[in-house]
């Protein structure tokens, strides 16, 4: 009886030899793929860091050294000649399409309007535009009312006014999309609306260049800063948004497209050949403006200068 055991147990081991021997194989031979995948994640997170430091980078390295709750937009820096805003990523402050008043020179006033006001109703959330760390929040009851600041790593700095709450506090980190407060009537406002601006090292951009309120969508991915063409850039996209609601359908030149003024913006299927038809160009005209070559491809929602 105790040899038939001796002789189950040797057999035993010689059966289960074979199978842990080609376990270990397995194991072995699995061993350096495992080491690739681990190699190939951290070189492609590593990778995603570098490139999120980098984008932060270009755009903080813009602005002062010195991080401050205090000045809207007072800043002791040399103004590049151009600067490129990535605007995706970003999200509408609001669901509201409707524009009541435009960036620019109000006569009624005798200043500038240095943003968009968008019908709003008290209480309505208000969110992020984008990635951000909140700057300023505040009230201001002769002007912006209750209303917030927030720095974005792109380079834009956005501004929310005449809000009823502010949710969102100095400092904070927010993401796009966020809510960081509500639809109001504070400050030097006549009736609830969203006061929005768009500012790079304090000097203000006509948001309608980057935000396409009535399409709820941004006009392009990118863009570009140019000292000595952002101010005409701005004065002339707000008499493009004035003669369109003044135009019907009839009117405008192609019903569904826009291309009034000194901008483009291109519909799907659209080629720079056939662009340069309908604006009476030549394609070499229009490359030469944008900046572009013939073999460069254009995307819908694009904007291009003519």
């Amino acid at each position: 009886m105790i040899i038939r055991h001796i002789k189950l147990c040797i057999l035993g081991i010689f059966t289960l030899a074979p199978i842990t021997s080609s376990a270990q194989d397995l194991i072995a031979r699995q061993a350096p793929i495992d080491r690739k995948l681990r190699i190939a994640d951290s070189v492609a997170l590593q990778r995603l860091i570098e490139r999120q430091n980098h984008f932060e980078l270009q755009g903080e390295s813009v602005y002062p050294e010195e991080w401050n709750n205090l000045f809207t937009r007072n800043y002791n820096v040399e103004i590049p000649d151009s600067f490129r805003i990535d605007l995706r990523g970003f999200c509408m402050p609001t669901p509201s399409r409707r524009i009541t008043s435009n960036f620019g020179y109000r006569p009624a006033f005798r200043r500038q309007h240095e943003g968009l006001d968008i019908k709003v109703y008290i209480g309505d959330t208000i969110r992020a535009a984008f990635d951000g760390k909140v700057r300023i929040v505040k009230y201001d009851r002769g002007g912006y009312g209750k209303y917030i600041l927030i720095r974005h790593p792109n380079g834009l700095e956005t501004l929310y006014g005449h809000l009823s709450k502010q949710i969102v506090e100095e400092d904070q980190e927010v993401k796009a999309g966020d809510p960081i407060g509500l639809g109001g009537n504070t400050g030097r406002s006549f009736g609830s609306h969203l006061h929005f601006e768009t500012r790079f090292l304090g000097k203000p951009l006509n948001p309608v260049l980057m935000f396409d309120f009535p399409n709820q969508d941004v006009t392009s991915d990118f863009y570009v800063f140019r000292k000595d063409t952002y101010r005409e850039e701005s004065r002339m996209a707000s008499r493009n948004t004035n003669s369109q609601k003044n135009d019907t359908e009839e009117n405008k030149p192609d019903a569904g497209n826009t291309f009034s003024g000194h901008f483009y913006k291109v519909k799907a299927g659209e080629t720079l050949s056939s662009i340069s038809d309908k604006l009476g160009l030549t394609v070499d005209q229009l490359c030469q403006t944008n900046r572009i070559n013939k073999k460069s491809k254009i995307r819908p929602g694009q904007v291009l200068r003519y």
